[in-house]
């Protein structure tokens, strides 16, 4: 314990300890606080637990260890704060350090694995992804699900099992070519990152984005053998990973040479955007991180940002939009998609209360922290439902699954979709 607070107080500088300034304004934005109105489960608090644990002050322990836990890191509070302050750099810090506690125990031995084995490798995660596939097509999962046996043997599979999403026919990248044109004339010559979890399990939404893409008059290059973006393994304390995954992301893109390197997945695109700080103390990196950070676009980003003109088909169904909390508040990204939605011909939007709040994913949190990401999802349900809203889009494939699952509990007619894919299926290849 003597040498994590040893190495706290090294890897967290005083002047990054000290910028809060204790205000209470991110007290309101707060999920966590929300539920328990405890000043140690509020971004304040848990920066003050941190400076006390960096001074060694007093030895924390287990209520430290719960309170890093417990914090979804939707990043809320770096929206609100006036000060500026870097929470998420602190956050994800701390969960690396106290993950180095080697603490056993048979969950953390197999997120581990998973994280550092089969997530690092896309040949792994894809021979994990056909197993995975076989299990979902098979007689034995409809027999576990039907007989409730496998909640009674272990309720904790069960919720995992419940969870993960289905896997796809086939990975995105053996769908994708390698270099697609433009429908139209070629304006831009982008990049782009297929992903890991949305490689395998969301790959209509990756040839999706591709298409939008294409109709956009942009050249796209998708580079084969991507690696994961290192997202999941800096929120889940294994920044060493991480690291290890952003340097050969930016080893693989530096070879192309393209104006923008898109992203539509809201987690994956905040975390690439950020190298340029994950990497900033690494020797030979750092100016690499800064010019990879400068071209990450998330796709509503770049339509947006570029005034692409789609031809919309008409739409009259009533839609509302879940912003992702790597959206709004990891990339300022909340006016784009609905700049694009209300585009759309007779469309009838409805928008969202809270829809800036956490729906309770955040990566993994609803499998290891069920309970809490359930209330948080509740919340969400509860207001998405009150528009009477047929159909609910998002930018995140963890906000699109935890919502799925909500409307699943709640016996809600509403559909769950990623917005690209919304805006593929309604535009046309008409000059743009």
């Amino acid at each position: 314990m003597d040498r994590q607070r040893e190495n706290l107080s090294v890897l967290i500088s005083d002047d990054l300890l000290s910028q809060c300034i204790h205000c209470g304004i991110c007290l309101s934005v707060c999920p966590t606080y929300d539920i328990t109105k405890l000043e140690r489960s509020s971004p304040r608090g848990r920066i003050r637990l941190i400076k006390a644990f960096a001074n060694s002050e007093k030895l924390l322990g287990e209520l430290f260890e719960e309170e890093m836990s417990f914090c979804l890191g939707c990043r809320a509070c770096e929206t609100a704060c006036p000060a500026g302050v870097q929470y998420n750099t602190l956050h994800q810090t701390v969960k690396d350090i106290i993950n180095k506690r080697k603490k056993f125990s048979i969950q953390k031995i197999a997120l581990k694995y998973f994280l550092n084995k089969v997530l690092t490798s896309s040949t792994k995660l894809k021979s994990f992804s056909k197993m995975l596939s076989h299990y979902q097509k098979s007689w034995l999962r409809k027999f576990l699900h039907s007989t409730d046996l496998l909640k009674n043997i272990s309720p904790k599979l069960f919720l995992m099992d419940e969870l993960s999403p289905q896997i796809s026919n086939a990975a995105s990248d053996e769908l994708i070519d390698e270099i697609s044109l433009p429908e139209n004339e070629q304006k831009y010559n982008v990049a782009f990152h297929v992903g890991c979890i949305m490689n395998v399990a969301f790959a209509d939404i990756n040839i999706d984005t591709i298409e939008v893409l294409k109709k956009s008059g942009c050249k796209i290059r998708t580079p084969k053998n991507q690696n994961c973006c290192g997202a999941l393994h800096a929120h889940n304390g294994e920044l060493d990973t991480a690291k290890k995954l952003a340097k050969s992301n930016i080893d693989l893109f530096e070879s192309f040479e393209y104006e923008y390197l898109i992203s539509n997945s809201a987690g994956c695109g905040a975390f690439m955007k950020e190298y340029k700080e994950l990497l900033k103390d690494e020797k030979g990196y750092s100016e690499k991180a800064k010019l990879f950070s400068a071209k990450v676009k998330d796709v509503m980003e770049f339509l947006t940002g570029n005034s692409v003109k789609l031809n919309y088909k008409s739409y009259n169904d009533c839609v509302t939009y879940h912003d992702a909390c790597h959206h709004v508040h990891g990339q300022g990204i909340f006016d784009q998609p609905r700049k694009i939605i209300k585009e759309i011909k007779d469309i009838n939007y409805k928008e969202l209360n809270e829809s800036t709040r956490c729906c309770g994913s955040a990566g993994i949190y609803n499998i290891l922290r069920h309970e809490d990401s359930m209330e948080f999802l509740d919340r969400k349900m509860k207001n998405v439902l009150y528009t009477k809203a047929d159909l609910l889009l998002t930018g995140n494939p963890g906000c699109l699954l935890q919502l799925r699952y909500g409307i699943k509990k709640s016996s809600s007619p509403i559909k769950a979709r990623h917005i690209v894919s919304f805006i593929n299926e309604l535009s046309d290849n008409s000059k743009v």
